[in-house]
């Protein structure tokens, strides 16, 4: 019986050596999607909050829910966070961004949109996905806020244990 599964795994070895790996799409290139107006659109998530990005070359403006990155992310760390794909893929301003915001709290809402330019920024370019994707930034981050339980004061806190 061994026999046959290992004379059946080489001949299966000695089919795929010539196919591509599974993820590796070196045969099929992957085309831009982009809308009428040349924009390209992708969903960031983080948390609970939810992003709806576009797109397009520009000279590196970003607007978030109507305002201006500088007012709406007012701490250096978020909008560094916001730059960040722009910076790997060697971009820097030359995209403008708009983007909405729902949920979340500021950190949670900066990583959202950080998410959804990664994958504008490869639905625009889809030769940046490999350089993007080393980097971790089309990655969703799974971690979210663990929700509280009945008879705990927390998630996991318990009340104060009371001898007598």
């Amino acid at each position: 019986m061994s026999e046959q599964i290992t004379g059946t795994l080489a001949d299966l070895k000695t089919l795929v050596q010539g196919t591509p790996a599974a993820g590796e799409n070196s045969m099929v290139p992957r085309t831009p999607k982009r809308d009428q107006w040349g924009r390209a659109y992708a969903t960031g998530r983080r948390k609970n909050a939810v992003a709806r990005v576009w797109v397009k070359p520009g000279k590196g403006n970003m607007e978030i829910n109507g305002k201006p990155v500088l007012t709406y992310f007012a701490r250096p760390v978020l909008r560094m966070l916001l730059s960040q794909p722009f910076l790997v893929a060697d971009r820097y301003e030359q995209f403008d961004v708009i983007a909405t915001v729902t949920g979340g709290g500021l950190s949670g809402q900066a990583g959202a949109v950080r998410h959804g330019i990664s994958r504008a920024l490869t639905n625009y370019e889809p030769d940046l996905r490999p350089i993007l994707k080393k980097a971790g930034f089309l990655t969703r981050d799974p971690r979210v806020v663990e929700r509280k339980k009945y008879g705990k004061a927390k998630a996991r806190r318990s009340f104060q244990f009371s001898k007598r």
